[in-house]
C-alpha cells in the first residue's frame, strides 16, 4: 500500500478547520475577525474555507468590485499559520443578477420559471452565468495565485438539483444526438415502441416531467446521466481558469455522501481529491450503531471515489444540526468519537460547518466552533480543541489508506434504473438498505471494505459484494465473470442482472450475462409484505428473510440452503456455484442481520480476510502505510465494551491485548504491516 502525499500541498498534516464567513461580519470585523484568529489557533486550527457563499461581498454592482475584505482576512489568515481552502462563489448568486439577467435562474420539472432565493438556484446551460462564472474565478485566480495562504480551491458548494429551461431541453437533444446517433438507435434503445412513444423528430423530445413524459425509463435514466454530465461541464468550467493560472493549487468541491441527484464517482474524475459533507444525528441509544455503520459506509465511498486516495471531510457539526427534526446535542465524547471515525475510513481533515455562527437567516442555531457568546468558554469549543490537540499527533497517518481486500458495488445508475422500475417492491425498493445490509455485516467484523461501481477495476480485491444488482451495464458482467474464474468470490443477491445500460431487459433468463457465472436462472422474485417472513436452514441454524424472496433453479450451482415455507418451500434460498477456480455465492432473500454476519464470518475465515470477534457495536478500521497498520478501534455505544485485540497504543505506547473502550470511546493500535 503506497502513502499518498498531502491532499493540501502547503498543509503537511492533518486538516483542522470550517466554513468561515467573513463578510457576514464587516461591520464588526476589527474586533470579530481578531477573536476569529485568537479563538481559531486556540481550537488548533490550522485552515478555514473561506468565499463560499460571497459573491454579493465581492460584486455589489455589476463589475464592481471590492477585494478589500478578502485581502484582509486571507492576510490575517497568512499571518496566523492558517491556510485558506479559498471557494469560487457560484453557489449563490447576487440578486442584481437574477434581476438583471432572468435566464440564470431555473425551470423545475413542472416547467415553472424559479425566483430569485435560495442557492443552487442557477441554469447549468446559461451562458451568462457561465461567463460570469469564469469572470469572477479568474479575478480570484489572479489576485491570489501568489498569496501565501492560498492552499486549495473550494469549487461552488454541495452541487445539487436540475434545471429543465429551453436552453437545457436544447443541450439535452444535443447530447442524446452525440449519444445514439439516430432516432432509430434512440427509439430501441428507450423502447419507445410502448404505448406508441416512438419519437419521429428530435425536437419531440422533452425532459421527464410530472405533466409530461414519465413512462419511458430510457428517456428518465437517460436524462439522470445528463445532468451528472451537466454538472461535469460545470465544475470544468468553474476550474478552466483557475487550473490555468494557477496550475499548482488543487481544486475539489464538497460531496453529499449517497445524493442521488448526481453520479459522484463520474464527477470525481474531474477532481484533485473527493470530499464531503457528513452529519450524523446521534441519539446516545443503541440505534447509534446502525447510524455509524451508514456514515462510515459514506465515508468509504468518498475514499473509493478517487480509487483510494484520502479524502477530507469538508464539513461536520460539532454538536446541534439545526435542521435534523430533532437537533440532538452531541453526548460528551461524541464529537470526538466521529470526527476519528471520519479519520478511520480515510478522511485526512475534520472540518466544520460553520466556525463563527450566524446572526441570522436558517443557519443561525446550527452548531460551530464559536456560538453567539463569542468566547471559548464553552463545552462545544473545548471539545473541538481537543479534537484539534488530536489531530496535531497523527502526522504518521497522513497520506495512508485502507488495506481492503473486500470490494462492495454501489452503484448510481443502478440506483436511478431500480428505483424507477415498476415492479419488485414499488413502496420501497430498498436498494440502499440491502447495500447497507451487507456492509454492515462487515463492519460489525471490522473487516476494510472498498465502495466501487460498475467502472472500477475491483480486480485487485479477493471478494467482490454486488448486492441488488438490477442493471448490469457495459462490460461489468464480462469483468465479474473473469474475476470469479482468476479464483476470486463473488457474492450477489436477488434482483442481480434483469436489465441492461439501456434499462431493457436480458432475454434468455436472469440473472442474464451472469447466469453462467452463478449456475443458476431466477425465474420469479416474490415481495413479501410488511409483516410478512420467510426462513431457510444454514449450517444447522435458522434464518429469517423479509422483503424479497427469488425463486430459483440451480443449473450448475449447489443448493446451501432451501426456503422453509409457502408454496416455494424446498426451492434454493442461498447457492454458490464453482466458476474456473473461483466461487460465485447467490443470496435469494433478504436475510438478516444475524445470517449476513455469520455468512462473511465463515468467508472472511475461508479466505484468510482479517476479521475480528468484536462486541455488538464496536468496530475496527484500519489505516496502512505499508509498514505499519493503524487499528482505529471505536465504540458507538452508550454502554462500556471490552476488547479483545493486540497491538501498541498509538498514544502511550503501550503494549494492548484486551482493554475497555467506556461508552463512546476509541482507541488506536499500531501492528505491523
Amino acid at each position: 500500500m503506497k502513502k499518498y502525499p498531502p491532499l493540501v500541498p502547503k498543509i503537511p498534516h492533518m486538516i483542522h478547520g470550517g466554513d468561515y464567513n467573513p463578510d457576514q461580519w464587516l461591520a464588526d470585523k476589527d474586533v470579530i475577525w481578531n477573536e476569529d484568529m485568537r479563538m481559531a489557533k486556540l481550537a488548533g486550527i490550522n485552515s478555514l474555507s473561506v468565499g463560499i457563499f460571497s459573491w454579493t461581498a465581492l460584486e455589489p454592482e455589476e463589475g464592481v468590485y471590492d477585494f478589500t475584505w478578502l485581502d484582509e482576512i486571507m492576510d490575517k489568515m497568512a499571518a496566523n499559520g492558517i491556510t485558506a481552502i479559498l471557494a469560487t462563489p457560484s453557489a449563490a448568486r447576487p440578486a442584481w443578477m437574477s434581476q438583471k439577467y432572468p435566464e440564470v435562474l431555473r425551470v423545475n420539472e413542472r416547467r415553472e420559471k424559479q425566483l430569485h432565493g435560495g442557492r443552487h438556484n442557477h441554469c447549468l446551460s446559461s451562458r451568462i452565468y457561465r461567463d460570469k462564472v469564469r469572470q469572477i474565478n479568474a479575478l480570484l485566480a489572479e489576485r491570489y495565485k501568489d498569496h501565501p495562504a492560498l492552499g486549495a480551491w473550494h469549487i461552488s458548494n454541495e452541487l445539487s438539483g436540475e434545471c429543465h429551461c429551453p436552453a437545457c431541453q436544447e443541450n439535452f437533444r444535443l447530447w442524446l444526438k452525440e449519444k445514439y446517433g439516430t432516432l432509430d438507435a434512440l427509439n430501441a434503445a428507450w423502447w419507445t415502441s410502448f404505448w406508441s412513444h416512438t419519437y419521429t423528430d428530435w425536437s419531440q423530445i422533452e425532459s421527464p416531467s410530472p405533466i409530461g413524459e414519465q413512462s419511458v425509463h430510457g428517456l428518465k435514466l437517460d436524462w439522470k446521466r445528463f445532468t451528472t454530465e451537466q454538472f461535469v461541464k460545470w465544475y470544468d468550467i468553474e476550474t478552466e481558469p483557475l487550473k490555468r493560472i494557477t496550475p499548482d493549487i488543487p481544486c475539489t468541491t464538497n460531496l453529499m455522501g449517497i445524493y442521488e441527484g448526481i453520479n459522484y464517482y463520474r464527477l470525481a474524475e474531474r477532481m484533485d481529491f473527493a470530499c464531503w459533507d457528513s452529519y450524523p444525528q446521534w441519539e446516545n441509544t443503541m440505534n447509534d450503531v446502525s447510524i455509524a455503520q451508514f456514515f462510515s459506509f459514506e465515508h468509504d465511498l468518498t475514499r473509493g471515489l478517487k480509487d483510494g486516495q484520502p479524502f477530507l471531510l469538508m464539513e461536520s457539526c460539532p454538536s446541534a444540526t439545526n435542521w435534523r427534526p430533532y437537533p440532538r446535542l452531541h453526548r460528551p465524547g461524541v464529537h470526538l468519537l466521529q470526527s476519528m471515525q471520519a479519520v478511520a475510513h480515510g478522511s485526512d481533515s475534520v472540518q466544520y460547518f460553520q466556525f463563527r455562527k450566524s446572526r441570522g437567516s436558517s443557519e443561525k442555531l446550527h452548531g460551530a466552533v464559536v456560538d453567539h457568546c463569542g468566547h471559548e468558554h464553552t463545552r462545544v469549543f473545548d471539545q473541538i480543541a481537543q479534537v484539534g490537540q488530536q489531530l496535531k499527533t497523527m502526522d504518521a497517518i497522513v497520506g495512508t489508506t485502507a488495506p481492503a481486500r473486500v470490494a462492495l458495488v454501489y452503484d448510481w445508475e443502478n440506483r436511478w434504473a431500480l428505483e424507477d422500475a415498476q415492479g419488485f417492491n414499488n413502496v420501497d425498493k430498498k436498494y440502499v438498505d440491502t447495500v447497507m445490509d451487507h456492509y454492515a455485516a462487515l463492519w460489525s467484523l471490522g473487516v476494510s471494505v472498498d465502495i466501487v461501481d460498475q467502472t472500477r477495476d475491483f480486480s485487485g480485491h479477493d471478494v467482490l459484494v454486488l448486492p441488488f444488482s438490477y442493471m448490469l451495464r457495459g462490460d461489468f458482467a464480462r469483468r465479474v465473470e473473469d474475476f470469479v474464474q482468476n479464483g476470486c468470490t463473488l457474492v450477489t443477491t436477488y434482483g442481480t442482472g434483469w436489465v441492461d445500460e439501456h434499462d431493457l431487459c436480458f432475454l434468455g433468463g436472469f440473472p442474464g450475462p451472469l447466469t453462467d457465472t452463478l449456475g443458476i436462472w431466477e425465474e420469479e422474485i416474490d415481495v413479501l409484505m410488511p409483516g410478512m417472513e420467510n426462513s431457510a436452514q444454514f449450517r444447522g441454524k435458522t434464518y429469517k428473510l423479509t422483503d424479497y424472496a427469488s425463486l430459483l433453479h440451480a443449473k450448475t450451482a449447489r443448493v446451501l440452503a432451501e426456503y422453509d415455507s409457502d408454496f416455494y418451500a424446498g426451492m434454493p434460498a442461498l447457492t454458490v456455484n464453482d466458476c474456473g477456480k473461483g466461487q460465485a455465492y447467490y443470496v435469494a432473500g433478504r436475510f438478516g442481520a444475524d445470517f449476513l454476519k455469520d455468512f462473511y464470518a465463515g468467508l472472511c475465515a475461508e479466505k484468510n480476510i482479517p476479521a475480528h470477534e468484536l462486541p455488538e457495536g464496536v468496530t475496527a478500521a484500519t489505516r496502512t502505510d505499508g509498514t505499519h497498520d493503524y487499528v482505529f478501534v471505536m465504540n458507538f455505544t452508550p454502554c462500556d465494551r471490552t476488547v479483545t485485540l493486540s497491538g501498541r497504543d498509538f498514544a502511550t505506547g503501550e503494549e494492548l491485548s484486551c482493554f475497555t473502550l467506556p461508552p463512546h470511546g476509541w482507541r488506536i493500535l499500531v501492528k505491523e504491516a
